[in-house]
């Protein structure tokens, strides 16, 4: 190799080492509370989340882009590492774990809201109770005068996972069992069909989106009677809270990016008073219930005319 040719080489590589360089510069990393970052959002609990990043995105310099999938869709995309941050209404198994702890990934999981599963009627039913146990022998096959069928939002969605794990039966392939892609298919074929009882999750019914209004003003959310007790539950925020209604869940933000990124960020945000304020407003649980501040006064004046 003559001179020029070494020369040149060394100008070739050198000019490529400055603009990788540049690159790496212009990149835009999140941090804490500024940049960029996509969170997987369980779809049963999406109304909630779509609140909860409005008003992040409204305080900070971030934008938050949501995926919002089916649970088992999710779980999948971060073993694929295609997920970092995701939303999901349970923790992650031993098994999952593991998946990551080879990876040398430490998942950090935190709860910040209870959420439940609520049953569902067209508005016309008169019929506004149900027992679980119903909905169970259903499931395994037995024929019921109040049951026609069941619908849930999907089949590979955190409702059906839950209910499957109470029945101890898969929901899938049952008959008279049917599953849509999302909650919102859901909710309108149940305001429009007679005798079949839908499973969603109850954010949808306390916060659902503008164009939804109207299809939730005409189906009824059933009282439900748990397996050990007499009494019909209906999913408000005080049974909720008190642990009254039987298919109550908490709801978890994972965090797997690894660094102080908007990830960390929007979880504080979550767990934070403004954050747990907004949960409180939808209808569901905080995991703490935020302060009040009151002004006590020793006098009373009258205003001004």
């Amino acid at each position: 190799m003559n001179k020029l040719t070494k020369t040149l080489v060394g100008f070739v590589l050198l000019t490529l080492l400055f603009l990788f360089s540049c690159q790496k510069k212009n990149e835009v990393i999140d941090t804490i509370t500024e940049g960029k970052a996509t969170i997987y959002v369980d779809e049963s609990i999406l109304p909630i989340i779509e609140d909860e990043v409005a008003v992040f995105e409204a305080e900070y310099n971030a934008k938050l882009n949501l995926v919002s999938k089916s649970e088992n869709e999710i779980i999948n995309d971060l073993f694929n590492d295609t997920a970092r941050i995701v939303i999901l209404t349970r923790t992650l198994s031993a098994k999952e774990l593991k998946v990551f702890q080879s990876k040398k990934i430490n998942p950090k999981t935190r709860f910040f809201a209870t959420d439940a599963v609520a049953f569902i009627r067209k508005k016309t039913t008169k019929d506004t109770l149900i027992a679980l146990q119903d909905v169970i022998d259903f499931l395994h096959g037995k024929k019921l005068p109040n049951i026609k069928g069941l619908v849930f939002d999907n089949a590979n969605s955190s409702t059906a996972r839950y209910i499957s794990e109470i029945s101890g039966v898969s929901v899938n392939n049952q008959k008279n069992v049917f599953s849509f892609k999302t909650n919102e298919e859901t909710l309108k074929f149940i305001a429009k069909n007679n005798g079949i009882i839908g499973v969603i999750g109850m954010n949808w019914i306390f916060q659902p989106p503008l164009d939804l209004q109207e299809t939730v003003a005409n189906v009824n959310v059933l009282s439900v009677k748990g397996l050990n007790t007499s009494e019909y539950i209906f999913p408000s925020q005080d049974n909720l809270a008190q642990g009254k209604y039987p298919l109550v869940r908490r709801l978890y933000i994972v965090n797997c990016q690894g660094y102080p990124g908007l990830g960390m960020g929007f979880n504080s945000f979550l767990v934070g008073e403004r954050g747990q304020r907004i949960i409180l407003k939808s209808g569901l649980v905080p995991e703490q219930i935020p302060t009040r501040k009151i002004t006590i006064r020793n006098t009373i004046t009258k205003d001004k005319n």
